[in-house]
């Protein structure tokens, strides 16, 4: 398995059993968010104004990123080995 893919699958086990202590001492997700003021749907909605944030503003940093990385990468010594 990637390491990628390895740390992903930790921080989800991880994320499970942190999630199941909590629940057993009756802690959820809506006492935490209320805790610092929000609503299950207000973080909905701050997630998918992020979204509409985030997807245009990659797209526009894709245009310059990529083709920079094509230019190094076709222009760097090959590897030994």
């Amino acid at each position: 398995m990637s390491p990628f893919l390895s740390t992903l699958f930790k921080i989800a086990v991880f994320s499970l059993f942190v999630g199941a202590g909590l629940s057993f001492v009756n802690i959820s997700a809506e006492d935490i968010l209320g805790s610092v003021g929000l609503s299950p749907l207000q973080l909905w909605i701050y997630m998918l104004e992020f979204r509409d944030w985030a997807i245009p503003n990659m797209i526009l940093g894709a245009f310059i990123v990529v083709p920079v990385w094509l230019v190094i990468y076709l222009f760097r010594p090959p590897r030994a080995g």
